[in-house]
């Protein structure tokens, strides 16, 4: 971590064709190559939501991965993150696709 670096936990919402296409597989590859936490999963309503934890630079390096990359076969159309804050631990072992 960089000095002077906190952590960072985002909630995020990722809209557009994201079911169906591995988003979930891949966003948890790419969360786990980054040291991120957290988790991911579909909604009943064709979104994928979740929360990632780390490191404040690797998060917003996996917020950009969200909004313009995802999988391969996805089509993201918008991705919103809230309930942004600064945390003094990590919250999840590690990062999990839930069901």
């Amino acid at each position: 971590m960089a000095e002077g670096e906190g952590l960072l936990s985002v909630d995020y919402e990722v809209s557009g064709r994201v079911q169906g296409v591995f988003f979930r597989k891949y966003t948890q590859k790419e969360a786990k190559r980054l040291g991120l936490v957290g988790w991911v999963q579909n909604t009943s309503h064709g979104t994928v939501q979740g929360q990632i934890q780390g490191p404040a630079a690797r998060v917003r390096e996996m917020q950009e991965w969200l909004r313009k990359i995802g999988s391969p076969q996805s089509c993201i159309s918008q991705a919103e993150f809230s309930n942004e804050k600064k945390i003094v631990a990590l919250e999840h072992q590690d990062f999990k696709i839930l069901q």
